[in-house]
């Protein structure tokens, strides 16, 4: 049996950007299936026909979703599947599959890597599930999901290795609120949608900080080029940097209210510890998780990552924000 990227689209996940990807998808399918972890999120959810933690103000016809807490449920029950968890949960969410996944489309909007292995997502389901390239499609913005909940025009590239399967599940995404563009750069578009939120950390600190627009504005030209030298090392495709899914989700998650990682840092920036930020969000910062990976990869390749590294020694190795930006600064052009 081939794969059938028009058949039954499920969201595995069950926080904002699961929320507003099930909210897209609904504009043109009929039914969905939707797998949360915890059945007392659904039980809620059906309740007050909303989720009850994340987007909240998105109503849902409950009757066109398909819940289910059984993940080996959904995965058979699905030929289109859209992982949309943390990067931190993302094995352990794995972890009860039984089910093969060589015959679905699978779907990464998972904007992080995968802990210990430092893959991006593409790489791990390719290397521990058997899915081909072909089969395998990735996300990226600029896309915030408080955004998609208003229905305010926004753009989502999808990257896969078929032009012709990215542009099919491409065509079932477009809404009036939501644009879509297909691309091959599957590792590229990856490795942007990780580093940008380490990226827009490093914003967030120097916000913190009272540095002004006028830098922030060389921060994030430098962050560009250095995001454009480390793809090109993992990856030597031919790609234009300035495209939205690496500069444009780039920007507005470096200069977004809604980025969480902005604010993360932004916290780390007026003096909160990682512990006391990461508890008062509720949510989480990829780009935390993503700057021990990215920097242990980097160990690898040896690429000039000055950002990278900052952010590194301020979070990981507790050096002074003050300090460590007052370095960079001496670095940046």
């Amino acid at each position: 049996m081939g794969i059938n990227v028009k058949g039954k689209i499920a969201i595995i996940g069950g926080g904002s950007w699961a929320t507003a990807l099930a909210k897209i998808a609904l504009s043109n399918e009929q039914q969905i299936n939707w797998y949360m972890r915890r059945q007392e999120q659904i039980d809620e959810f059906i309740r007050q026909s909303h989720n009850p933690s994340y987007l909240t103000g998105v109503e849902f016809d409950t009757d066109r979703i398909n819940f289910t807490s059984d993940i080996n449920k959904v995965v058979k029950s699905s030929d289109v599947l859209i992982f949309a968890t943390p990067s931190p949960f993302f094995k352990g969410h794995l972890k009860k599959l039984r089910q093969k996944l060589d015959k679905k489309f699978v779907v990464s909007a998972i904007k992080g890597i995968v802990p210990e292995e430092n893959m991006v997502i593409s790489e791990y389901f390719e290397q521990f599930y058997n899915v081909s390239p072909e089969n395998m499609a990735v996300l990226a913005g600029p896309c915030h999901a408080e955004e998609v909940a208003m229905e305010r025009l926004s753009y989502l590239t999808v990257a896969c290795a078929s032009r012709e399967k990215a542009r099919m599940l491409a065509d079932r995404l477009a809404t009036n609120f939501i644009k879509t563009s297909v691309s091959d750069d599957v590792l590229g578009i990856e490795y942007a949608s990780v580093m940008k939120n380490i990226y827009a950390i490093a914003a967030g600190i120097c916000h913190g900080l009272k540095y002004g627009d006028n830098f922030q504005a060389v921060l994030v030209s430098n962050a560009i080029r250095e995001m454009n030298r480390f793809c090109n090392a993992m990856n030597a495709l031919h790609r234009d940097i300035s495209e939205s899914a690496y500069l444009g989700d780039l920007l507005v998650t470096s200069y977004s209210k809604f980025s969480r990682n902005r604010l993360f840092g932004t916290m780390i920036g007026k003096g909160y510890s990682v512990k006391t930020a990461q508890m008062e969000m509720e949510m989480i910062a990829e780009g935390y998780y993503a700057t021990k990976c990215i920097h242990e990869i980097n160990e690898k390749v040896q690429i000039s990552m000055p950002i990278v590294d900052t952010v590194f020694q301020i979070l990981y190795n507790r050096c002074s924000p003050i300090i460590e930006i007052r370095k960079l600064t001496e670095q940046l052009m």
